[in-house]
């Protein structure tokens, strides 16, 4: 059985486990993997799982003046493959209606890729249906390899549709983590059987259930104040804001602390809107963390709330691991009930989930849980049983399985 070359953005990536975590399960059942990361990681941590990883990395240049030298070589090598000429074809039909540096880097990418590809690659895996499906489709026709990808949120969501028919319509199989995105994909696709849905999963080994909490804090007392988390990146979409405006809401009388784990660029600002909304003091920005911190800071909380939205340029979650992991321990969750949260939090049931870019409804969910222990722990239960009975890694990598060609496994 011939390798899979697996194309990523960036690698590794503290933000992506969800990708760390397949490619390792792959792995263990037996496929050969090489990762072709688009650029170099730009974390100063990574996670103990990529340690685990066997594959390979190569790395493009991320940038092309920066190695003119090899880029120069491959598109000399490049110009000699039989598919050359019909990947050129397709890369200016695509650069008409796209004139940026993006997707002229993109094109000399592929042409590394293919020129340097090792011969026992015989698929392109590209995970995202943007910049990396552009790469791995343009070096498949190259190559005369086929290629598949994964699709998840914001690589559907921000892609013109033109862009996403005409990939569809070229690779192999597309699998995607939602329900919604795949109803979406199929709307675009050439057949109904081309887009299927697998969930991510998760890894229930490394998220062991936790052990009974001997505390649960009312609110009432400063001196064991409710913890409540949230894990993502400050982008536009994860809603901080808005969750900030939530917990300036909150009354005086409760006792809670605000935990915030994850970087992103819109950062500063929230510190300087949680000065703003007078609740600096009660908040622990922690930054980007490896997953055994993260993993401590869930087993460690009290309440867990994403308030996702959909982002002005149309980007949003998918499903997002971090609601996974969270019920995975227990975890009362508060969510909004933007894309496909609702595929897994079941209001009032697992959860509780409010409209998006509402502030007020956030708060009154929270204090509910705040004040009520006894619902957050049924919710916990619920939402592990949740997670542990339909969104098991095992279970959903089964499919990958069959589409690699790998049906044994350990």
């Amino acid at each position: 059985m011939s390798s899979i070359g697996f194309v990523l953005k960036g690698y590794p990536r503290l933000s992506e486990t969800f990708i760390a975590q397949e490619i390792l399960a792959l792995e263990q059942r037996g496929l050969g993997i090489r990762i072709i990361s688009l650029r170099h990681p730009t974390d100063v941590h990574y996670h103990a799982i990529h340690e685990e990883i066997n594959a390979s990395v190569s790395y493009l240049p991320e940038y092309l003046h920066d190695e003119p030298a090899r880029v120069v070589r491959a598109y000399r090598f490049a110009c000699r493959l039989p598919g050359y000429k019909e990947a050129a074809r397709l890369w200016q039909r695509d650069l008409l209606r796209d004139f940026t540096r993006n997707r002229v880097r993109r094109f000399g990418q592929a042409c590394v890729l293919a020129a340097e590809l090792p011969k026992e690659i015989g698929q392109l895996h590209a995970h995202f249906l943007h910049t990396p499906a552009s790469v791995a489709r343009y070096a498949s026709v190259m190559l005369g390899l086929p290629w598949s990808c994964s699709a998840h949120a914001k690589d559907i969501y921000t892609s013109p549709q033109w862009e996403l028919r005409e990939k569809l319509a070229d690779c192999q199989w597309v699998v995607t983590c939602t329900a919604a995105n795949a109803t979406y994909l199929s709307s675009l696709a050439p057949s109904k059987n081309l887009v299927s849905l697998v969930y991510h999963g998760l890894d229930l080994e490394r998220f062991a259930p936790p052990d009974d909490k001997t505390h649960q804090p009312d609110g009432s007392s400063s001196q064991n104040p409710v913890t409540i988390l949230s894990v993502g990146r400050a982008v536009e979409k994860k809603g901080y804001d808005g969750l900030l405006k939530a917990l300036a809401r909150l009354p005086d009388n409760l006792q809670w602390r605000f935990v915030h784990i994850g970087g992103g660029r819109l950062i500063n600002k929230l510190k300087i809107l949680s000065r703003k909304l007078g609740i600096e003091s009660r908040i622990d920005w922690r930054g980007p963390q490896q997953q055994d911190r993260v993993l401590m800071a869930y087993r460690e909380a009290d309440i867990f709330v994403l308030n996702s939205l959909i982002a002005g340029d149309g980007d949003r979650d998918g499903l997002p691991n971090v609601l996974l992991e969270a019920q995975s321990q227990r975890l009362a969750c508060v969510a909004t009930d933007v894309s496909a949260i609702p595929e897994l939090i079941i209001d009032d049931d697992t959860g509780i989930l409010v409209p998006p870019d509402n502030p007020e409804a956030l708060s009154q969910a929270i204090i509910k849980l705040i004040k009520e222990p006894v619902l957050r722990q049924t919710f916990g239960i619920a939402g592990e049983q949740r997670v542990r009975n339909s969104f098991a890694l095992e279970d959903c990598i089964d499919d990958l399985c069959d589409r690699f060609g790998i049906t044994g496994g350990d």
